[in-house]
C-alpha cells in the first residue's frame, strides 16, 4: 500500500508539469502542443522498446489494441482538450474542472469495480470526497478571484466543454488502465508504459503532420515545423514527454498494480497539488490563505480515503439447503 501511494505521488509530481506547459508557450496552438508532446513520448519509447523487446513480444494483438485505445483517449485526446481549455479559459478555471477527477474517479470506481476490488462504504467515503471537493472549490475560488483576465462568452463555454471532455477521457483512462494491469499481474508496468508510447508514436506523427499542414494554410506566418521558439518548444516537449508521459505513466502503472482500483482516483489529487505548486513557482508568489486552506482539505481527504479499507462484496446467493446427513 505505502509503495503504491509513493508511486502515485511520483506520478502526480510529474503530471503536474502538463498544467504549466501551455502557460510557457501560449503562442503555440494546443493541437501542436498535444501532438508534439506525444511525438516526443513515442520517440523516447523507441530505444526503450528495443531494450525491452523480449517482454514486448509477449504482448498479444489484443494487448496492443488496448494500448492503442489507452494512448488515443488518455494521451492525445486528453491533452488536446486540456491544453485547448487552458488557452481558452485560463489555468484556474481549467484546474477547477480537472481537479474534480479524484472525486469523479472514486465514485466511478466504487460503482463499476467494487464487485472486483472491494467496495468502500459510501457512509465512510462521503466525508473524504466532501473534503476533496471543498478543497478543490476553495483553491479555485481563490484562483478565479485573483484572476483579472477578461473572458469572452464563447471562449468560456467552449473551454468549459473541452475541460469536461478532458475529465471524461481521464476518468476512463486510469480505471481502464488499472483494470488491465490488475488482470495481468505478470506484465511489467514499465513494459506497459513503453507499449503505450510505441502505440502513440504513429498517431502523434500523423497528427503533427496534419496540424503542420493546417497551420501552413491557415496561419502562413507561423514558423514551421517547430514554431517561433523552436529551442523552447523542443526542450519543453522532450521534458514533458519524458517525465509527464513515459516516467509518469510508469509510476502510475506501478501504483495501479499495487492498489485497489477504488483507491486510484483520490490519489490523482497529487497531480492537482503539483500543478498548483508549479504554477505558484512560475508566478514567484506564495499561495493566498484560501488556497492553503483548500490544499489542507485536499490532503486531509486523501489521507482519510487511504485509511478506509475496501470491503469485499457479500454474495447475495443463498447457500443450498443442508441435507439430513449434513444435519447429522
Amino acid at each position: 500500500m505505502l509503495t503504491g501511494i509513493m508511486f502515485a505521488l511520483s506520478a502526480g509530481l510529474m503530471w503536474g508539469l502538463i498544467f504549466i506547459g501551455p502557460l510557457l508557450i501560449p503562442d503555440y496552438p494546443a493541437a501542436l502542443q498535444s501532438t508534439g508532446r506525444y511525438l516526443a513520448f513515442g520517440l523516447i519509447a523507441l530505444p526503450l522498446a528495443w531494450s525491452d523487446r523480449a517482454r514486448l513480444t509477449q504482448l498479444t494483438r489484443q494487448d496492443w489494441l488496448e494500448a492503442l485505445k489507452l494512448s488515443t483517449i488518455g494521451n492525445l485526446l486528453y491533452y488536446l482538450c486540456l491544453a485547448s481549455a487552458i488557452k481558452r479559459t485560463g489555468a484556474p478555471i481549467t484546474t477547477m474542472i480537472i481537479g474534480t477527477l479524484p472525486v469523479v474517479i472514486a465514485i466511478s470506481a466504487n460503482l463499476l469495480y467494487g464487485r472486483h476490488d472491494g467496495r468502500l462504504s459510501w457512509r465512510r467515503l462521503t466525508p473524504a470526497l466532501g473534503l476533496i471537493a471543498v478543497g478543490l472549490i476553495l483553491v479555485n475560488i481563490a484562483e478565479i478571484t485573483n484572476s483579472s483576465a477578461p473572458l469572452s462568452l464563447w471562449n468560456y463555454l467552449s473551454g468549459m466543454a473541452l475541460a469536461l471532455l478532458a475529465v471524461v477521457c481521464w476518468t476512463w483512462y486510469p480505471l481502464r488502465n488499472a483494470r488491465w494491469l490488475r488482470q495481468h499481474p505478470d506484465k511489467n508496468p514499465g513494459t506497459w508504459a513503453t507499449a503505450q508510447g510505441v502505440a502513440t508514436l504513429p498517431l502523434a506523427l500523423v497528427g503533427y503532420l496534419l496540424v503542420g499542414g493546417y497551420l501552413a494554410l491557415a496561419e502562413p506566418r507561423f514558423a514551421l515545423p517547430f514554431g517561433p521558439r523552436p529551442g523552447v518548444f523542443i526542450t519543453l516537449m522532450v521534458i514533458i514527454g519524458l517525465f509527464g508521459s513515459w516516467l509518469g505513466t510508469l509510476c502510475w502503472n506501478e501504483a495501479s498494480q499495487r492498489l485497489p482500483t477504488i483507491l486510484v482516483g483520490p490519489l490523482l489529487v497529487f497531480e492537482t497539488l503539483s500543478g498548483l505548486t508549479y504554477t505558484f513557482l512560475l508566478r514567484q508568489s506564495w499561495p493566498p490563505l484560501l488556497t492553503l486552506c483548500g490544499i489542507i482539505c485536499l490532503i486531509s481527504g486523501v489521507i482519510y480515503t487511504m485509511l478506509i479499507k475496501p470491503k469485499p462484496m457479500v454474495s447475495t446467493v443463498s447457500p443450498p439447503p443442508m441435507t439430513d446427513h449434513e444435519h447429522g
